[in-house]
């Protein structure tokens, strides 16, 4: 009689050895039935993708960024013209202590010389020696002077 040992069959495996994986998890592709689909990624749609974004991004601060230093560039420029305005206007020498915030008007005579005053151009009369009215006039906290209104391009 055979003893049970001798019954024993050899196990035969029906999965060809070739067909298995070591290490399935990293397989570029699903290794079950129920596993997740893994489709590579065309990189260079992702790169395009990508380059297209950095642009539009970059491009939208750029233009922001230019509109804040033409913004600077004309107050720059207001700045500079009220200092030039300032400077005509203090060397036409004053024979009154101007007041923050009052409104005056700076004149040119005949002469070519020049005067500030707090008569308006109305308020002259009949004067022969009438000066030529120039600009209406501000003077602002840092005593500099804000042309409110310009009769004349020389100013």
């Amino acid at each position: 009689m055979e003893s049970s040992a001798e019954k024993k069959v050899e196990f035969v495996n029906p999965i060809d050895p070739d067909a298995v994986a070591e290490n399935p998890a990293f397989l570029p592709y699903a290794h079950t039935v129920g596993g997740a689909v893994i489709r590579p990624e065309d990189k260079g749609k992702l790169q395009g993708r990508s380059i297209t974004a950095m642009e539009q991004q970059t491009q939208r601060q750029m233009k922001q960024l230019y509109e804040q230093m033409d913004l600077l560039a004309k107050q720059a420029k207001m700045l500079q013209a009220r200092v030039d305005v300032s400077y005509k206007i203090y060397q036409a020498g004053l024979s009154f202590e101007p007041v923050i915030g009052q409104v005056y008007f700076f004149y040119q005579r005949d002469n070519g010389s020049h005067l500030v005053s707090m008569i308006s151009p109305e308020e002259w009369g009949r004067s022969l020696s009438k000066p030529e009215c120039l600009a209406k006039i501000q003077l602002l906290g840092d005593h500099t002077w804000e042309v409110l209104e310009s009769y004349s391009e020389s100013i």
